[in-house]
């Protein structure tokens, strides 16, 4: 078929009776289908199901002794350290384990900062006005609500296949208002990009105005690779260390979508400096995190290297639903209305459909029971200026149902297309 914009009226008339014939098919069947959330389905939480088993009757203690039914060890029990360490290419003296969400580690550092300052500041910042953030974006509504929650200007800037752009990045940094950015460096949500070494020695080297600028490293899907042939990220802390500037980073991440959403273990990674600053509120805040879990999770995986074996599994079952979505995809090809990635890992696939279209197409999805996620989400403040960014989530439903939402999803982006350009 021709790209749509070269379409006689007569024959965009022609096509959008026949995809209206279709709509009309899609709802008589009564679906009620979600893609809004990235959750991982029944298959991938089964994978780990041994989690659940794991007898800790006689082996409560960790090597050293600590039993960990009790109180203590607030920044995390040494062996998952090392094992975080070993998984993640961070140093395990960099290390403290939270409790199960890495989310609510980034809002206490930023909640902390707003109250007691960081490392570097000259006062809290809840005591400076007019404080500014980066989002890069289409990027992770969280952590937008985050910011916008706790006041920031939030200021956009565009994600591109090799990360952000660090030109306009580099120009907003440099107001002392602007007191960090928010990066999901690898398989980002929602685009799959993966930040290159050259975007990351930039962050790490730019001119901040702020003395106390930090990156927010939330490496969500470090480890969410669909097979070897992986995207590589380079270690941020390596790079800053080589610059002096490893103060500037605040590094999270978790098992939630390695195991159990809501019952994995969190990490936050900080330099020396910044540890300090941290850890007497932290021993304000907390007696100690779910120390069992960790156990749970050092015995149910046992070594790095059955984690690996077990994300490649993993990674096998989540690629299988990309497939799926991609073969639908497909079919937009060539038609000049909607481009789409294709990452090699994560949890997203990131859809732009012809610019002002979007909000219709959410809308055209929905009256044939087909949720996607909120137009606007991957925007700060919820506002997509071109009206075009879909974000895909294909981890949860089943095959069968995936197929019938995807197939609904493109219906969508052609009727919605058609609309704009004149039927």
């Amino acid at each position: 078929m021709k790209r749509f914009n070269e379409l006689s009226p007569c024959e965009r008339r022609k096509v959008y009776s026949e995809l209206s014939a279709s709509y009309e098919e899609y709802k008589a069947k009564g679906l009620s289908l979600d893609l809004s959330r990235g959750k991982p389905n029944g298959t991938q939480l089964d994978i780990s199901n041994g989690l659940l088993t794991v007898d800790l009757t006689d082996s409560y203690k960790t090597r050293e002794g600590f039993d960990c039914r009790n109180y203590g060890i607030v920044d995390g029990l040494p062996e998952m350290k090392e094992f975080f360490a070993d998984v993640m290419g961070l140093r395990k003296e960099d290390i403290m384990v939270g409790g199960n969400s890495s989310l609510q580690l980034m809002f206490d550092s930023l909640m902390r900062a707003m109250v007691f300052g960081v490392y570097g500041s000259e006062r809290p910042w809840s005591q400076e006005k007019g404080l500014k953030w980066i989002c890069v974006a289409p990027g992770y509504d969280r952590h937008f609500r985050i910011t916008e929650k706790l006041g920031f200007e939030m200021l956009t800037v565009k994600m591109g296949k090799d990360g952000p752009d660090m030109d306009e990045v580099e120009r907003l940094a440099r107001d002392p208002k602007v007191k960090g950015i928010w990066c999901i460096p690898k398989y980002s949500n929602p685009t799959g990009y993966t930040y290159s070494d050259e975007v990351v020695e930039r962050l790490v080297t730019m001119q901040c105005g702020a003395p106390d600028f930090r990156i927010m490293w939330d490496n969500a899907y470090a480890i969410h690779d669909f097979s070897e042939d992986a995207d590589e990220l380079v270690d941020i802390f390596t790079v800053a260390r080589k610059h002096g500037t490893e103060d500037r980073v605040f590094y999270y991440s978790s098992t939630s979508k390695v195991t159990y959403p809501g019952g994995g273990v969190a990490l936050m990674a900080a330099s020396e400096n910044n540890r300090r600053q941290i850890a007497p509120y932290l021993g304000a805040q907390t007696i100690g995190y779910d120390k069992i879990n960790q156990l749970r999770h050092l015995r149910f995986f046992n070594s790095p290297e059955n984690l690996r074996a077990h994300m490649l599994t993993l990674g096998s079952v989540i690629k299988k639903k990309f497939d799926i979505a991609f073969a639908s995809l497909n079919s937009l090809r060539g038609l000049g209305i909607a481009e789409w990635t294709e990452p090699r890992g994560g949890y997203f696939i990131s859809i732009d459909a012809m610019p002002g279209t979007a909000k219709r197409v959410f809308e055209l999805a929905s009256s044939l029971g087909v949720v996607l996620t909120a137009v606007g989400a991957t925007f700060p403040y919820g506002i997509d200026p071109d009206d075009s960014n879909l974000r895909l989530a294909p981890t949860y439903p089943t095959d069968e149902e995936l197929s019938l939402a995807c197939e609904v999803l493109v219906l969508s982006i052609k009727m919605a297309a058609l609309e704009k350009l004149g039927i």
